[in-house]
């Protein structure tokens, strides 16, 4: 070996034994290491669809912000957030921690903060600002959001806010509670952009530029002549990319689907969901626009609507107010009134089942199968009245269409009865060991009782909207008690004629 080699080999040695020893040590990693590994772990996670959720993040920061009481950091964080996810946190707050991060918030999102809160704590909240604190919220609101405000609030109260207000959204405010409630008056806005009609293009886009920030949406103009009167609409995409020199004139849509001030507030739900409209304007007897309803406004309408619909088939008096905000006493009187006519409306059955008692004696087994009967018909009533409530909310059905309604569900009610009655009839025989004619007064009454409760639950709800009754009171509990009376007249019909009880 000569001595190059042997130096060689020394040195293998030497780097081997360095890298042994280097393994075994604990090896400290950079920053730059960190931040690629950092990089590395997200990507993996973007990639298996685990973004984290960036907003949910500002909340959570916020309200340990909150806790903390760091109101520095708190008014430096909301102009960064949705003014709707600041109501939010500060909605869990009591008032009096409420109102002092409120006031800290920058004047120019504390009325938007301030318009996304519950009507119940804005009520609440303005009475305890300050009068110029108080002014100023009211001034910086859109006018219908300030007009729900004040809709339900003490008059000397309002009186007395209104006063400190400019005469144009006094004046304005005002208009907009004289209208009825529920009505398309009471939700509409005045802040539109109005155009004339001879205008140039490029004199109307300087005018949106001018004075649109004020308006509650800028995305469809509306053409009005001298009087005010609505002759058509022009979107901003539209004027974009119109020619300067045309007339607003040349380019607007004459064919104005509108809606009237005294127009019920659920028609104009249908209209938007019927033409698929984000912005609705609102005109008056002499078709003069008087203002428009936004798409976020007819959000809220259709869940106080669901919402009311529901609480009357569950024979609820309907409440505006959250069910954690309501009081025990308050949810008692809304319950109540209904229960206490159910219950006493409920007596007749009693006193069908107190005529036939010495009759039901002679056959026992005819009683335990009473719960089983009027369930079954109250049920099959329920099933065709919420179908046909649905049906009458959405315009699907009419009174005229009574008598095609009452042939399909006597269809129907004769494909369930007989399934009901075939399946019941085995059981009867099988597991519940009763004789013959038995079997067979219960399962005719099975078939008649469906079809009478079918019948009941379907022409009842199109009766008290023709009476001008509002359909959702002939609701299940309504339903299920008048059919549970026929179910027991049929039953003992039935028994009479195949058993012979009197």
């Amino acid at each position: 070996m000569t001595g190059t080699e042997e130096k060689d080999i020394k040195e293998t040695e030497e780097m081997a034994s360095v890298n042994v020893q280097s393994s075994t040590e604990p090896v400290v990693m950079s920053e730059e290491m960190k931040v690629l590994e950092a990089d590395a772990t997200r990507a993996q996670e973007l990639e298996a669809g685990d973004e984290p959720d960036e907003e949910q993040t500002l909340v959570d920061i916020m309200k340990e912000v909150i806790e903390r009481k760091d109101f520095k950091e708190f008014r430096k964080m909301a102009p960064e957030m949705n003014e709707a996810d600041v109501a939010s946190v500060l909605e869990e707050l009591d008032e009096a921690e409420l109102l002092k991060f409120f006031r800290v918030l920058p004047k120019d999102i504390a009325a938007d903060v301030f318009a996304y809160l519950p009507i119940d704590l804005q009520q609440s909240m303005i009475l305890m600002l300050t009068e110029g604190e108080a002014t100023n919220i009211i001034e910086n609101m859109y006018v219908d959001d300030a007009a729900d405000l004040f809709d339900e609030m003490p008059a000397n109260v309002v009186t007395r806010l209104l006063a400190k207000t400019s005469a144009e959204t006094r004046r304005t405010i005002n208009q907009l509670l004289k209208y009825p409630d529920d009505c398309a008056g009471s939700l509409m806005t005045t802040e539109y952009e109005a155009l004339k009609l001879h205008l140039k293009v490029s004199e109307a886009l300087e005018k949106i530029r001018r004075d649109g920030i004020d308006k509650e949406t800028i995305n469809t103009c509306y053409v009005l002549d001298r009087n005010r009167k609505l002759l058509g609409t022009v979107t901003l995409r539209s004027l974009l990319f119109a020619a300067p020199d045309v007339e607003v004139g040349e380019i607007m849509t004459e064919n104005v689907i509108s809606v009237t001030t005294l127009t019920d507030q659920e028609d104009v739900a249908r209209d938007f969901q019927k033409y698929d409209f984000s912005v609705m304007p609102v005109v008056d007897l002499e078709d003069r626009l008087v203002g428009i309803i936004t798409v976020d406004d007819i959000v809220d309408i259709l869940q106080q609507e669901a919402t009311e619909d529901i609480e009357k088939m569950a024979a609820i008096s309907p409440t505006d107010a959250p069910y954690i905000k309501t009081g025990v006493f308050e949810t008692w009187k809304k319950r109540i009134p209904w229960l206490l006519l159910l219950m006493i409306s409920a007596t007749f059955t009693g006193m069908i089942i107190a005529h036939f008692e010495e009759a039901l004696s002679k056959y026992v087994v005819l009683t335990s199968f009473i719960p089983m009967l009027m369930d079954t018909g109250g049920n099959a009533g329920s099933q065709a009245s919420v179908s046909i409530i649905r049906a009458l909310s959405l315009d699907e059905l009419n009174f005229s269409d009574l008598p095609k309604t009452v042939w399909k569900e006597s269809r129907v009610s004769l494909l369930i009865g007989a399934t009901l009655a075939v399946t019941n009839f085995g059981k009867l025989m099988l597991i519940d060991k009763v004789t013959a004619p038995v079997a067979a007064v219960v399962c005719l009454t099975l078939i008649v009782t469906v079809f009478v409760a079918k019948l009941v639950g379907c022409s009842l709800p199109m009766f008290a909207k023709k009476l001008g009754f509002d359909p959702t009171v002939m609701a299940s509990p309504f339903i299920t008690t008048i059919v549970d009376a026929l179910s027991l007249l049929i039953y003992f019909e039935f028994a009479t004629l195949i058993l012979g009880i009197a």
